[in-house]
């Protein structure tokens, strides 16, 4: 079995935690409570008759004050993603504060995905995909960025 640490990142109720319980537990939460500090779940996926994945993924609080905390828990994880609400633009801005801590703190070969969320609420809006694209590329991110909604499970 093939065993990977993966970090969610990303400003305070842009979906970290709605996109884990997509993830691994098929459910949409209609009325998560914020993390304290940090939690984590984990999946196994089975790739073939001979592989197996064992997922650990761990969630941090987006507040200020659990940032702290994220250095120690990012070490050693293989993947990084990197959330943003669509609907609220200054989210996307916190992008740049995760990322320098993840930078100082993870191995080089960290593959790290920007994460689009709430795709759903097309009406609400805020964030124009070219500039995602731009901080893509700008930040050497994996790949293009991927847009989700935990809500109605598109893309998780």
């Amino acid at each position: 079995m093939l065993k990977f640490k993966i970090v969610l990142a990303g400003d305070k109720d842009v979906g970290k935690s709605s996109l884990i319980a997509r993830f691994v537990d098929g459910i949409f939460l209609t009325a998560s409570m914020d993390t304290i500090g940090v939690a984590f779940k984990r999946k196994k996926i089975s790739l073939d008759e001979k592989k197996d994945l064992d997922l650990t993924i761990w969630d941090f609080g987006g507040e200020e004050k659990y940032r702290s905390l994220f250095p120690q828990y990012v070490y050693g994880a293989v993947g990084a993603l990197i959330l943003f609400d669509t609907t609220r633009k200054e989210t996307l801005e916190g992008v740049k504060d995760w990322l320098e801590i993840i930078d100082k703190n993870a191995d080089e070969n960290l593959i790290k995905v920007l994460i689009a969320t709430k795709i759903d609420l097309k009406d609400e809006k805020q964030v124009d995909i070219e500039d995602v694209i731009k901080i893509a590329k700008k930040f050497n991110f994996y790949g293009d960025p991927i847009e989700i909604s935990s809500k109605i499970g598109e893309n998780v």
